[in-house]
């Protein structure tokens, strides 16, 4: 597992949960500190919205339709919740250098 790949996983919270993208952005031993990836943008709030990264390169990346970083929450995760799993991409080299400005911002 490497930084900036990209995977599909079950995350929960509370009573539910569901499969959702995410940023593999941090790699310890052990333990995995992640961003979700979402589509919904243009409902969001503008404050909201200037936490979402804009993924230029999603197909590349391996997602079927235009999709955003939520960078408002990392999100830290045991590496056991991606045992079996293989990444669907990584961004690009282009895409991670501008989330590197974005998050410096």
């Amino acid at each position: 597992m490497s930084p900036y790949e990209i995977y599909i996983i079950h995350l929960s919270w509370g009573s539910g949960g569901k499969m959702r993208p995410v940023l593999a952005f941090v790699v310890d031993e052990g333990t995995v500190d992640i961003y979700q990836i979402t589509t919904k943008y243009e409902s969001k709030s503008k404050e909201i919205k200037a936490l979402y990264f804009k993924i230029i390169n999603w197909a590349q990346a391996g997602l079927d339709r235009e999709s955003y970083v939520d960078t408002g929450t990392l999100i830290t995760l045991p590496m056991d919740a991606f045992k079996g799993k293989i990444p669907v991409g990584r961004l690009t080299s282009a895409d991670k250098q501008r989330l590197f400005k974005f998050l410096s911002k």
